[in-house]
């Protein structure tokens, strides 16, 4: 029987159960990380391992119809059933987006769609397994009751406040003041959260959150807490599925705390251990310009990634200068022969337009790492012939003022070269045919 431990991600000896209250080595305060018991786990062999998974992907019962649970031997193994709290979330669309992979020439372009999930962004693969984990170690005594808690631009906030709403357990959220979107906001609020604006951006309000977590007053569900991250990975195991267990030659992911690619990491890497796949693909770590901490550190070849201050990007839920999940990272990029890049304020705006022109609907944050695909391809870094993933991390429908405003050419600096207006018109249906007999005139 697989089990899983916390250990210290720099080395410390010491392992620590995962229901422990705790989001740093208590010896060092470094970054921890799950570790499985990889030995028990290749008691299967990699072919009765995706015949498994491929036998559940059919299967009716409640764990099987979650992305995350489905794997829950790989993911979470010692959480009861009747602990397990779950929205049915993954299981997102590798959408095969031709038009677009034609204009930017790339043969084979995939949107991974984590944004269909429950609350809308691929926060909830994570959180369903934090929850899962704490629900669980609070009702044996193993934690005591406290707020589950986070800091967040916004999707991070909307996926705790709605598994915890599920789980009956309180949740806390620290959100900057006027940083946000509207839809944004609205989601922690609607499912009861104790909601907290501050004047601060995303990394002063995480300084707040780790305070308190360090007081005891709550339960830290930032992705700082590994958790998350054994969660986040199955978007590595489920983009594989669908591609009959061959991974792609490249993943894109737009980044900001720097967490998801480490999940990435974790999900290609887990897989490789136990002979599912035999090699990994590239990893691309995609950041907005405005806040770009790792992109810095690569492109000077540094081995930490120095912390900036952001400034206000359009991509908000990837403002961040202090990344805490930058270590994790930095080994995800050597181990997949990764790259980071950026994409300006007008880059992003442009992409998601072009995007939305062959029919997605894309969120600034996916913008980012399209645009960046996009500029890779261009010089040659990506091969036509290359089969590439880039993950759509929320979904666009939680950026409506971002949508208008590049339509409406009101995004401050941003020009809207790609704009599409409505057309004021009597109504009249010779007056509108003759518009209609223009289109494409």
């Amino acid at each position: 029987m697989n089990s899983a431990h916390f250990r210290c991600f720099s080395g410390c000896p010491a392992a620590f159960s995962v229901d422990r209250a705790i989001s740093q080595c208590p010896t060092c305060g470094g970054l921890l990380e799950v570790v499985h018991d990889t030995a028990a786990l290749k008691k299967r062999s990699a072919d009765e391992w995706t015949r498994l998974f491929d036998e559940r992907l059919g299967s009716p019962t409640a764990d099987c119809r979650s992305g995350v649970w489905s794997a829950r031997e790989w993911v979470m193994p010692h959480v009861r059933d009747e602990m397990i709290v779950s929205t049915d979330e993954g299981r997102s669309s590798l959408y095969r987006a031709r038009r677009l992979g034609r204009e930017v020439g790339i043969d084979d372009l995939r949107i991974k769609q984590c944004g269909t999930s429950h609350t809308g962004s691929f926060k909830d693969l994570g959180m369903t397994v934090l929850v899962s984990v704490v629900r669980q170690a609070m009702s044996d005594g193993a934690i005591s009751p406290r707020p589950l808690a986070c800091a967040s631009t916004g999707d991070t906030s909307a996926a705790l406040a709605a598994y915890g709403a599920a789980a009956g357990l309180p949740v806390v959220v620290l959100l900057p003041r006027g940083l946000i979107s509207t839809a944004q906001l609205v989601q922690p609020l609607a499912n009861g959260a104790t909601v907290f604006a501050l004047d601060a951006d995303f990394d002063g309000c995480m300084k707040v959150i780790q305070e308190l977590a360090d007081r005891e007053a709550i339960y830290l569900a930032n992705s700082k807490n590994p958790l998350r991250i054994e969660g986040q990975k199955t978007v590595a195991i489920e983009m594989t599925q669908q591609l009959g267990w061959e991974p792609p030659d490249w993943v894109i992911i737009p980044s900001g705390n720097l967490g998801n690619a480490a999940a990435i990491y974790a999900g290609f890497k887990m897989m490789l251990d136990l002979g599912v796949i035999l090699k990994m693909p590239r990893l691309c770590i995609a950041q907005a310009a405005n806040a770009n901490p790792m992109y810095r550190a690569f492109v000077a070849g540094d081995a930490e990634v120095a912390p900036i201050a952001a400034i206000k990007s359009l991509a908000s839920a990837i403002q961040i200068g202090r990344p805490v999940s930058a270590t994790r990272a930095m080994v995800a990029l050597r181990e997949m022969n990764g790259v980071v890049e950026e994409a300006t304020e007008q880059e992003l705006a442009d992409a998601c337009a072009r995007a939305d022109r062959t029919g997605l609907y894309t969120c600034p944050h996916t913008g980012v790492a399209l645009a960046c695909a996009f500029k890779l391809r261009a010089r040659g870094v990506i091969h036509e012939s290359d089969r590439v993933v880039v993950v759509s991390t929320a979904h666009g429908l939680k950026f409506t003022e971002f949508k208008l405003g590049y339509h409406e050419s009101n995004l401050g600096k941003v020009e809207s070269p790609l704009a599409n207006r409505p057309i004021a018109v009597a109504a009249n249906a010779d007056a509108i045919a003759e518009k209609i007999a223009r289109i494409g005139a």
